[in-house]
């Protein structure tokens, strides 16, 4: 998980927010956790949703999968002293995974400028439930400790 942000920007002065993108993938149950998750943490930290033209943010949130794959190999049949040029057979175990990145972006509503970035990458899981605990925890550690950054500017 990692976090970016503007030190220009005034993030004491920012209290509103609006979400610009609420679809970051065709799973519309996903959506709500994401949205439910982020929400959860811009409140917590004092922020309020408003109508876009009242917010002081827009934020947007954006998913990526890609597909990934382990390798494990099992050697077999060395004879003792463990000689590389030995005879033996080696098997090697393909296991294909999803990887899922979740990116969070908060904007300036008046400048539009990017002004603060949360990503998060994980393995996905055919299970939904698993997927919406890596989600809120994926949240947490974004917005937790390291939002909003302390700035000069703010």
């Amino acid at each position: 998980m990692k976090t970016d942000f503007d030190p220009s920007a005034s993030f004491s002065a920012y209290k509103t927010y609006y979400w610009t993108s609420t679809e970051p993938t065709p799973n519309d149950l996903m959506n709500r956790r994401i949205t439910a998750a982020v929400d959860q943490w811009l409140m917590a930290k004092g922020w309020i949703p408003a109508p876009p033209a009242l917010a002081d943010v827009a934020v947007s949130v954006h998913i990526a999968t890609k597909e990934r794959y382990t390798l494990q190999t099992f050697y077999d049949g060395w004879p003792p002293g463990w000689r590389f040029h030995a005879w033996g057979t080696a098997i090697t175990h393909v296991t294909p995974f999803t990887e899922g990145t979740m990116v969070v972006d908060l904007f300036d509503a008046k400048t539009k400028r990017l002004v603060w970035r949360g990503i998060a990458t994980d393995t996905i899981s055919s299970d939904p439930q698993k997927n919406a605990k890596k989600i809120e925890k994926a949240v947490e550690k974004m917005f937790k400790n390291k939002f909003p950054p302390a700035t000069k500017a703010g």
